[in-house]
């Protein structure tokens, strides 16, 4: 095989009205080159004027399947974040239903309490954008942008640490101040339900950096034809983080209700043990941020024709 891309097929560029942009050869997966070499046979059948497409690729077919590839590990990273995230529209409603939701002579419904996590989004936007952002360009003194895609990635992956640490907190003082006969749970701890605005503000912050960078990222390192795949890819990282909740729930119910035992989760929350699975939930998170980290150093930005080449910190390359 050739060390570089300059000897394996590549077709001529066909004039077009919506044209897309060559992506540059890369050395990794070099495996896949062999789609792109040039057999004597291959010769033979371009003379009498044949080609097939299952014999014979264009470099640039197999620099996309190299895109995707390098963003699969990257993408399982996120689907983790997504099971932290759901728990704002689920547990988090059960935990705030079981907590005092009166001030004075009026009720807050548990699941308003994710309004937080909006004036939060707000906050952290203009903290990331008018104060975080300018720092970080004026400390590496260039005149790139701030924190990287996978950079800003990875710190929502430790602010959501932060947020199912705070839950957990939370959730060990509540059943403390609670009424253990309590048969619905339903406003039985005498705990404020404003001690949950430190979660829901983290998820809130965590959502900015994780979901804001990762929709960039997708978009910006797939190649042209491939736009609405980037997309796709954040997309079914939040459902598969919905269903792999839901999957993570019933594991952790039928493993903990073993022995007629109550269970983690009960339909009461004060005879059950939700602080651990809060705490299992960081745990698997920060588990998720070890292996996003290793990733994210491994992971080469696409390099496209006519795009500046920027160093690799500009790139989008994970710095620790």
């Amino acid at each position: 095989m050739p060390q570089g891309g300059d000897d394996l097929y590549d077709e001529a560029k066909k004039e077009s009205s919506n044209s897309n942009r060559k992506i540059l050869y890369t050395h990794g997966f070099k495996f896949l080159d062999r789609a792109a070499y040039i057999s004597s046979r291959d010769l033979d059948h371009q003379k009498q004027g044949i080609r097939s497409p299952w014999r014979l690729c264009p470099i640039s077919q197999v620099e996309e399947v190299k895109c995707i590839l390098r963003l699969l590990p990257i993408w399982l990273c996120t689907i983790l974040y997504s099971v932290v995230f759901t728990q704002m529209a689920s547990l988090f409603v059960e935990q705030g239903a079981a907590m005092k939701t009166t001030v004075a002579n009026f009720k807050i419904p548990p699941a308003s309490m994710s309004s937080f996590d909006i004036l939060s989004v707000a906050v952290f936007i203009f903290f990331y954008r008018r104060i975080l952002d300018p720092v970080v360009a004026r400390i590496r003194k260039s005149d790139a942008k701030g924190l990287t895609e996978l950079q800003r990635m990875g710190i929502g992956l430790v602010i959501a640490v932060l947020a199912m640490l705070s839950a957990g907190i939370v959730e060990c003082y509540r059943p403390k101040y609670a009424d253990k006969e309590c048969p619905h749970c339903e406003g039985s701890s005498s705990l404020s339900i404003f001690w949950q605005i430190p979660q829901y503000a983290c998820i809130g912050a965590s959502e900015v950096f994780m979901y804001v960078g990762q929709l960039e990222f997708f978009n910006a390192q797939t190649p042209d034809g491939l736009k609405s795949f980037g997309s796709a890819l954040c997309m079914t990282s939040i459902s598969l983080g919905n269903y792999f909740s839901s999957f993570l729930v019933s594991v952790v119910m039928k493993i903990s209700t073993a022995d007629d035992m109550p269970g983690w989760i009960p339909g009461n929350l004060n005879k059950g043990h939700l602080d651990r699975f809060y705490f299992l939930l960081a745990v698997l998170t920060s588990i998720d941020l070890i292996v996003y980290i290793a990733s994210a150093k491994w992971y080469k930005s696409i390099k496209l024709e006519g795009r500046f080449e920027a160093t690799d910190d500009e790139q989008g390359n994970f710095k620790v």
